[in-house]
Parts: C-alpha cells; sequence; structure tokens
C-alpha cells in the first residue's frame, strides 16, 4: 500500500528533487506550497507523514509544527513529523524537536537518510491503516 507523505515546502527545485525521490518507491506525494495550506491537507486527507520545511513563506514550521499536534484531529498527534532545514545548528535542532517534530533533516537532503526515515516512521502506520 502506498504511504501518503505531505512535503510543506515553498521552493520549487525542493518540490521536484523530492518528487522526483517519492515517485520511484511505493509514496504518495501531496504537496503544499504554504504553512497553512498544509495544515488545511493534513487536516483533512490521510497522511502518513509529513516533511516540513521550516521557512515558510506565511507561517514558519516551528509554528506548524506546534498547530498539528495542538489540533483537535487526534490523529495528528501521532503523524510523524520530519523537518527539512537548513537550519541545522544545535539550538535548532532542539527548537525543532520542542515544536514537536519527530525528527529533522538537513539541507543539502542526504536522500538515503530520508527515505530511511521515511521507512522507519511510517511502516508501523501503513501496516495499521491497511488493518482498520
Amino acid at each position: 500500500m502506498n504511504r501518503n507523505i505531505l512535503y510543506i515546502e515553498d521552493h520549487p527545485d525542493n518540490m521536484t528533487l523530492i518528487r522526483r525521490v517519492l515517485s520511484a518507491g511505493s509514496y504518495n506525494l501531496i504537496e503544499a506550497k504554504t504553512g497553512w495550506q498544509g495544515i488545511h491537507i493534513a487536516e483533512t486527507q490521510d497522511v502518513d507523514m509529513i516533511l516540513l520545511d521550516i521557512n515558510l513563506p506565511d507561517i514558519d514550521g516551528y509554528e506548524v509544527a506546534q498547530r498539528l499536534r495542538n489540533s483537535e484531529n487526534p490523529k495528528l498527534a501521532r503523524v510523524p513529523i520530519i523537518a527539512v532545514t537548513a537550519n541545522a545548528m544545535r539550538g535548532d535542532a532542539i527548537r525543532i524537536l520542542g515544536a514537536g517534530c519527530d525528527y529533522y533533516i538537513s539541507k543539502p537532503i542526504d536522500i538515503h537518510e530520508l527515505l530511511e526515515k521515511i521507512e522507519m516512521y511510517t511502516k508501523d502506520r501503513v501496516i495499521l491503516r491497511t488493518q482498520s
């Protein structure tokens, strides 16, 4: 069964890279260009994971992660969120994880690390979804 991955990213080159990488696997990429659009999609569609850029044009990824974790939709409390960021200093990592993200990946993106984390964080979610 395909995994539904929501990628919230405003930069077209980054979106194109992830689109190419995920299209080679069993992934359905759902794209959002702003934080608010990403929140709306996450609340209305069935997503197995969220990839989240921290530097977005409307609200930053920290606020997006916090809003998703505090949503009235209980499924969003358990959806894995991986931040994708150019800000990879120690203080940034603490802030990213404190906002509710499960993991973070630095830009430029290490594709092998990304695919490994997607597999790790979504494997059980897909099994549960197919059983329900």
